[in-house]
């Protein structure tokens, strides 16, 4: 993960999810889940939000189902209007977005939505003394301003090119959140927004459920209930959803493969830019080594990773761009090269003990490597790393925990860890690698710190030139394959089986945060009842 924000919204779940999952089992969505009722689904997801105020960071990549951006994405990732009534118009010198606002929206609560409550969400989000992680993600707006009821002007201190996808961020009601303090206040527990959904009920640690708001400016949607059960543990949600207990389920490739027979479902396959990979902390006398670094990006088996774990649902990942995106830089691939990292480690000094295992000047080649308890892809991650590791002479011990046990220890141990972000490379580069967010959450977990790729990242973020921000990009993965802060092992599609009783599902090219915001319910509004 990358940040501590809804890219990271594990860091709140599920200590003892497993008893939830059990306990939860008679029905989540209040007898919904394989009930016959044609008007209610009944999803089941691994993590779930820290809050619902987008304040605070919820749902700023999108599909909140509370609430709306002046923007949002098609099935296809292309921007299009949602509160806005067009896409921006943007000043020749791409430093003014101008937005024309939908007319007639009304809150859940009644009440008009105008540009003032444009204003009050930037603004509020922008306040220092607002606890939103991911603030910095709009360090380029230098002022928001109301023009009247319908157009708001957001002025930017830099060309900041991707700006306008970040206007999918969700509009909040001032007339409620003023009213409140930001940081604790009811609304991140009761929210009110423009969105075809509002909330029925949150029971922490369980499910969300979601009413069809009747007044969407969208239409009313035709699934009129919609729960979300929060289930940690692949297996049991497995068995749940094969129990008919759930309509619906993310699921690791292996038990979405045990579905295959089952005329009654249906499997969608989500590209992603979901990688998992493994933090190296520089805070760490093994893992910090530049040497120790270079041997594992070298020791570990991507390919025999991608068809043993993941059956082919995904491929190699040599840092957090995809090798099929157009901003992926050719010739940063790494090939598995065993006695390439040997020669590596013995040439830093690091020589073979009586055990097998490396040391150097007293100190073992040896670390611990965390992983989320009940995720089956990270465990078997982790475990294929440190199997890899383990050929090269370097000790990896595989631990499992809940996120409120592992982020005490992410400075010092190694953690099996996850992000991506599509859209443009700033959305995930950036938090994972600036060197003035080390130690901050899960941004940049690995503390790692480079001034080339510092320069590259700020470079990248402040050019509105194309072929500038490309070369910027291409330095940030050259400079990781000679000084790799983290391995990267794969990059992961997501895998969902759905009961096939609806028309209208999709999938979109999807971030990390899987199954919450993504899957084929990202457009359950739209849904349709099959006749």
């Amino acid at each position: 993960m990358t940040a501590r924000s809804i890219r990271a919204t594990a860091a709140a779940v599920l200590a003892g999810a497993l008893a939830v999952g059990a306990g939860a089992c008679s029905n989540p969505g209040g007898g919904s889940g394989g009930s016959g009722k044609k008007d209610s689904v009944v999803v089941g997801i691994a993590y779930e939000p820290e809050t619902l105020s987008p304040l605070l960071g919820y749902g700023k990549d999108g599909n909140s189902k509370l609430f709306d951006g002046l923007l949002t994405f098609d099935a296809d990732m292309k921007l299009k209007p949602a509160l806005a009534t067009a896409l921006p118009e943007v000043s020749a010198d791409r430093l003014t977005y101008t937005y024309k606002l939908r007319q007639g929206v009304k809150f859940s609560d009644g009440k008009p939505f105008s540009a003032k409550d444009v204003v009050f969400t930037y603004t509020k989000i922008l306040d220092p003394k607002t606890n939103n992680p991911s603030k910095g993600e709009l360090d380029a707006v230098k002022s928001v301003e109301a023009q009247g009821d319908d157009t708001v002007v957001f002025t930017l201190k830099y060309p900041y090119a991707p700006f306008a996808e970040r206007t999918v961020l969700p509009v909040v009601p001032e007339h409620v959140a003023a009213q409140q303090d930001v940081n604790s206040g009811a609304f991140s527990r009761a929210p009110v927004g423009t969105g075809p959904y509002t909330l029925a009920k949150w029971s922490k640690g369980e499910k969300i459920t979601f009413a069809a708001n009747p007044t969407y400016w969208g239409g009313a949607p035709a699934v009129k209930k919609f729960t979300m059960a929060v289930i940690k543990d692949d297996d049991v949600r497995a068995t749940r959803l094969r129990a008919g207990d759930l309509d619906g389920a993310i699921l690791p490739p292996n038990l979405a493969g045990t579905f295959k027979g089952d005329r009654g479902k249906k499997t969608y396959t989500a590209k992603t830019y979901d990688y998992r990979n493994v933090t190296l902390p520089t805070g760490n006398e093994v893992a910090g080594d530049t040497a120790v670094r270079r041997a594992l990006d070298l020791a570990v088996d991507r390919e025999a990773m991608v068809d043993r774990i993941l059956e082919g649902a995904g491929k190699p990942a040599y840092g957090p761009v995809p090798t099929g995106s157009e901003w992926f830089a050719a010739g940063t691939e790494r090939a598995h090269d065993l006695d390439r990292a040997k020669r590596l480690l013995d040439d830093a000094g690091w020589k073979p003990g009586a055990d097998g295992i490396r040391e150097k000047d007293g100190v073992k080649a040896a670390f611990p490597l965390w992983y989320l308890s009940g995720d089956k892809l990270r465990q078997d991650h982790a475990l294929a790393f440190a199997s890899d590791a383990k050929k090269a002479g370097i000790a990896v011990t595989t631990q499992s925990g809940t996120w409120e046990v592992i982020e005490p220890r992410m400075k010092q141990d190694a953690v099996l860890a996850g992000g991506g972000s599509p859209g443009d490379p700033d959305f995930d580069q950036y938090n994972l690698l600036k060197s003035s967010l080390a130690g901050d959450g899960f941004n940049n977990m690995a503390s790692f710190a480079d001034p080339t790729v510092d320069k590259a990242l700020d470079d990248g973020r402040r050019s509105g030139d194309r072929a500038v921000r490309k070369a910027a990009y291409d330095t940030v993965q050259r400079e990781l394959v000679k000084n790799p802060g983290y391995t990267f092992l794969t990059h992961i599609d997501h895998l969902y089986v759905v009961n096939d009783t609806w028309d209208g599902l999709s999938t979109q090219v999807e971030p990390h945060d899987h199954g919450l915001a993504s899957g084929p319910w990202w457009n359950v509004e739209k849904w349709a009842p099959k006749k």
